[in-house]
């Protein structure tokens, strides 16, 4: 009896899944397993472009990229519990790690599944550091070894953070380097109606735009929003002054649909009354149409003036609508001819109750309406008792205006995988408090150190991430609503609690002792906790899918999403344990291999006794 088995390890590859798609829509342009671009361009014929010469944008290293993007990680999201609010509750996520791999983690579980994403990215100032791939050619193992140095617990700087001084001959191709993989993944993550937001400013939104017109599409491109970041001009500085920032806007399909923004009170007073129509607030639209009445002989019809008797025939401007609609306005008493009943020109009385119920966004954002700096550093001033611990944090109104655009609605998932101080989890939990919906969110930093003698580090802050954890605590007690998700699941990006298999083992001594290794492919300090985390993210499984401890003779065991998946992470399997399993009925049980402790009876038993049961048996 063989025993299913499909746990490589591996993060989710996208193009793994695209290949086995188009392998099966086009066996024909297939040769031993790889595409062939002859045989491609016969069967595709005339949408081939095989000019080598076409407008796009091209830097030192961008072939690498995609190397990178298709190389698969087997690290995984541990839970961190003393970190967290409500950990078994909450459905909203904060993981700590490198933002690359945390994308290359969530592919499986969120793919597809994300409302909105929105990011503030290093600028490229020349004064950022980051993480970019500056070594391409490193093995996973020897990646992970790396970004494993610990310094108290912390990823240090050395080999992962780097200067991008703006004499660097590779200055922006290494900045480019860095956001191409990461927008990437990250379109994988988007619903076909969601959305991205990109903060950037001058120095890079060139780029930028090119980078996302060729990940997105052109097609896609929503809008290049200019935000009013300051309200003055500081007139000590010299040239021009910068007081707007960018917000680049790329919907992941035609399926996206913009929100519209909140009515103010000034445009709701522009809805007067002056007639006491019963219907309600109106205001007079203007009746003239675009076009000219040579181009549009059928809407330059004669209207006449009821109280004066004028006639009035377009000359210059044709009317806006066709006479049958003007005829419907007349019986509808939707006709206004001024409040003296003697205009020359009619208008349409716009009801307040007949429009959308919000504005059509623009693509200027002035201060007065989402924020600008001051405010923002001002906001978290004061949850932090006035002390400065962060440099650029963006407003919390800026991202609810993002967030009502997005139509972000209940359940949905927002995720922001370079969280900074987690103003995108404040503007959240404060919409949600506004409206009483249940966005959800997953914000990804990494452990950036905070720098030696720094106000942050003197109050105990280690970390970025220490200081955007406290803030959503602050907001969710300042907030005081009961009835709100206020907490989150802290997740740190960590080595696989499996043992990876090495490739090119250099001799036979050492492949002998490997083998002897992964008698227990388990690692010693693999916790069942740890290790159920790590097999949720690459069953595809949703990170708050409730988990339920059940035990049975003296073991325990986890039952997920209602019982619908069980995982049992024992050390040694029993009858009456795989009895009471089978009873609970589950679509699939996940166990070890070494559980059996090569009793092959019973786990043969086993597992014909789950193939009986139509359970989905697998052993890792």
């Amino acid at each position: 009896m063989t025993v299913k088995m499909k746990m490589n390890g591996q993060s989710h590859n996208p193009q793994e899944e695209l290949l086995a798609w188009l392998q099966k829509k086009l066996p024909e342009a297939f040769t031993e397993g790889k595409i062939d671009c002859k045989k491609l361009k016969a069967t595709l014929g005339e949408s081939v472009d095989a000019n080598g010469e076409r407008y796009g944008l091209s830097w030192a290293g961008k072939n690498d990229c995609f190397r990178h993007i298709q190389e698969p990680t087997t690290a995984t999201l541990k839970p961190v519990r003393d970190e967290s609010v409500d950990f078994d509750t909450t459905k909203n996520l904060f993981i700590e790690g490198d933002n690359l791999q945390v994308l290359k983690v969530l592919q499986k579980s969120y793919y597809g599944q994300v409302k909105m994403i929105y990011i503030d990215p290093p600028y490229n100032t020349g004064s950022d550091s980051f993480i970019y791939p500056d070594r391409f050619q490193e093995t996973q193992e020897e990646y992970m070894e790396r970004v494993g140095d610990k310094e108290e617990g912390h990823v240090t700087r050395d080999g992962m953070w780097q200067k991008n001084s703006g004499d660097n001959g590779h200055y922006h191709s290494n900045w480019l380097s860095m956001m191409y993989p990461r927008l990437f993944l990250a379109r994988n993550l988007l619903r076909d109606d969601g959305v991205i937001f990109v903060s950037i400013d001058d120095h890079e939104v060139h780029n930028l735009r090119c980078l996302m017109n060729e990940i997105y599409g052109e097609d896609n491109f929503r809008a290049q929003i200019s935000w009013q970041k300051k309200y003055s001009v500081n007139n000590n500085q010299t040239g021009i002054a910068p007081v707007v920032e960018y917000v680049l806007v790329y919907s992941k399909s035609q399926e996206f649909i913009n929100g519209l923004i909140p009515r103010t009170e000034e445009s709701i007073n522009r809805y007067k009354n002056p007639d006491n129509d019963p219907r309600g607030p109106w205001k007079p639209v203007d009746y003239w149409g675009p076009v000219s009445p040579i181009k549009r002989p059928n809407l330059a019809y004669t209207i006449t003036n009821p109280n004066t008797g004028l006639e009035i025939k377009p000359s210059k401007k044709s009317w806006k609508y066709s006479f049958e609609t003007y005829q419907n306005h007349v019986n509808e008493n939707k006709i206004w001819w001024g409040s003296d009943g003697k205009s020359t020109v009619p208008a349409l009385k716009l009801f307040l109750s007949e429009v959308r119920d919000g504005l059509i966004p623009s693509n200027l954002w002035l201060s007065t309406d989402v924020g600008h700096t001051d405010e923002s550093s001002k906001e978290l001033q004061n949850l932090f008792d006035k002390q400065v611990l962060f440099d650029t944090p963006k407003p919390v109104r800026l991202i609810k205006r993002m967030l009502e655009i997005a139509n972000v609605k209940n359940d949905d998932i927002v995720l922001d995988f370079f969280a900074g101080s987690a103003t995108t989890a404040h503007a959240i939990l404060e919409i949600n408090a506004e409206d009483n919906k249940t966005r959800r969110y997953i914000l990804v930093q990494i452990e950036e150190k905070c720098v030696d003698n720094s106000e942050p580090k003197n109050l105990g802050y280690n970390t970025i991430a220490d200081i955007a954890k406290e803030r959503i605590r602050r907001v969710a007690k300042k907030l005081k609503n009961e009835n709100m998700d206020m907490g989150f699941k802290v997740l740190s990006l960590n080595e696989s609690n499996f043992k990876i298999w090495r490739k090119n083992v250099p001799n036979a001594k050492e492949l002998a002792e490997q083998m002897h290794m992964f008698i227990d492919n388990l690692k010693a300090e693999s916790t069942q906790e740890n290790v159920l985390y790590e097999l949720m993210l690459k069953s595809g499984l949703d990170l708050n899918v409730p988990v339920e401890v059940r035990k049975a003779d003296g073991k325990k065991y986890f039952a997920l999403d209602g019982g619908k998946l069980v995982v049992c992470l024992e050390d040694a399997m029993t009858q009456p344990l795989a009895d009471a399993v089978i009873a609970l009925k589950p679509q699939k049980v996940i166990c070890l291999d070494g559980a059996f402790k090569g009793n092959d009876q019973l786990k043969t038993n086993t597992a014909l006794q789950m193939e009986a049961a139509k359970i989905d048996f697998r052993v890792i």
